[in-house]
């Protein structure tokens, strides 16, 4: 920066070296954004090592696509399958486990599929079709999506024959699929800690919960600054680092909406 400097009855030119804001740029779902979970960690984060961060929440899959372009420094996304593609792409440095929760299927407590109480996804999924219920679905590539539809796949249903009546992909994230689930007495795939903090409820309720398939894991990566080189990865490495530690595992762990625990650390060094 330059600013006019009075010495005597001259003016001078002087360059003024300032510290150079440290901000990084995390591409990741928008479940840790809607869940409130980046609102309790982030404060915490600059806190403790003086480096804001700017969110794009977006779907697994954009955020890797914005990893993909240097648009962020460090990925945080929830979609195992797509980040091993990421990383054999050389696209990433390296991968570290940081917290897991798990899916659940919401709908109205009226519950016309009759799937409530049972903990086999599969099960329920072909009871909703079999009913023609109406059925919420992501559609935007994100980590939610790509599980609804792997659920679909092992279920043996094809939900796209639905789609002019039933089956209905929005492209959103997961507050307006559940918005929208809850102003249509809707089923939908949820990730448990966006449902815990949503608060427009309606009629919904959690009725399928507790397949181990529904187990949803959360990874982060740096963006390797070998294919771009804006990408701060000291800084970026320092978020990494910090999620992962004992001081960032706690910070998750107690993240809780209601009394009810949201994400829970799993961090592999």
């Amino acid at each position: 920066m330059k600013r006019i400097v009075a010495v005597g009855a001259a003016l001078l030119w002087s360059t003024i070296a300032f510290a150079q804001d440290r901000t990084i740029t995390v591409a990741s779902t928008t479940s840790t954004e809607q869940s409130g979970l980046f609102g309790h960690l982030l404060p915490l984060f600059s806190k403790d090592e003086g480096i804001s961060v700017k969110v794009v929440a977006v779907g697994t899959g954009q955020a890797l696509d914005i990893g993909r372009r240097g648009d962020a420094d460090v990925v945080f996304v929830h979609d195992r399958a797509a980040e091993d593609k990421f990383m054999s792409e050389g696209q990433g440095v390296k991968r570290f486990d940081v917290m897991y929760n798990d899916f659940v299927i919401v709908g109205p407590k009226s519950d016309p599929a009759k799937i409530a109480g049972g903990k086999d996804v599969t099960d329920a999924l072909r009871k909703i079709a079999a009913a023609k219920a109406p059925f919420i679905s992501r559609g935007d590539k994100s980590g939610t999506h790509a599980a609804e539809l792997r659920l679909w796949k092992e279920a043996g249903v094809d939900p796209g024959a639905g789609r002019d009546s039933w089956y209905r992909e929005i492209g959103q994230g997961m507050g307006p699929a559940l918005n929208m689930a809850s102003s249509s007495n809707a089923y939908v795939l949820s990730d448990r800690g966006t449902w815990l903090s949503f608060k427009n409820r309606g009629e919904l309720a959690i009725l399928t919960e507790g397949d181990k398939r529904l187990f949803n894991q959360y990874g982060v990566m740096l963006v390797d600054p070998a294919k771009h080189a804006n990408v701060k990865a000291k800084d970026g490495q320092a978020f990494i680092d910090w999620l992962v530690s004992p001081k960032g595992q706690q910070a998750i762990a107690g993240y809780k909406v209601g009394g009810e625990q949201l994400f829970f650390p799993n961090a592999s060094h």
